[in-house]
């Protein structure tokens, strides 16, 4: 059973950090594209950024260019999203997917993705 358990959120003032991560586990030995998405209150899930499955490729919408990394650590099975310099409108639950794939590129839409975490709130203040 493939299970995917983010941790990191919080509340943080604008301007601030925080580091998400995701353990995956369950998907065994197979190479699979990773993702974090979001959704904030009253608003459609969104993609956040996207990494390929060597972790050589990776993807962030306009939005969080520059403010926000996404990298892996493939031998401990965890994804991780550093985010900087947070502002107020990044305020949602942020999700970690994972689809299994030999497609060694960055995968951003939803529907593609097999596997889903719980989410975890971030919550920026003004």
């Amino acid at each position: 059973q493939v299970q995917l358990v983010e941790s990191g959120g919080g509340l943080v003032q604008a301007g601030g950090s925080l580091r998400l991560s995701c353990a995956a586990a369950g998907l065994g030995d197979t190479t699979y594209g990773m993702g974090w998405f979001r959704q904030a209150p009253g608003k459609e899930r969104e993609s956040v950024s996207a990494i390929s499955w060597s972790g050589v490729n990776t993807y962030y919408r306009d939005s969080v260019k520059g403010r926000f990394t996404i990298s892996r650590d493939n031998a401990k099975k965890t994804l991780y999203l550093q985010m900087n310099s947070l502002k107020p409108e990044d305020t949602a639950v942020y999700y970690c997917a994972a689809v299994r794939t030999d497609y060694d590129f960055p995968i951003g839409a939803s529907y593609e993705y097999d596997y889903w975490g719980q989410g975890t709130q971030v919550t920026v203040s003004s």
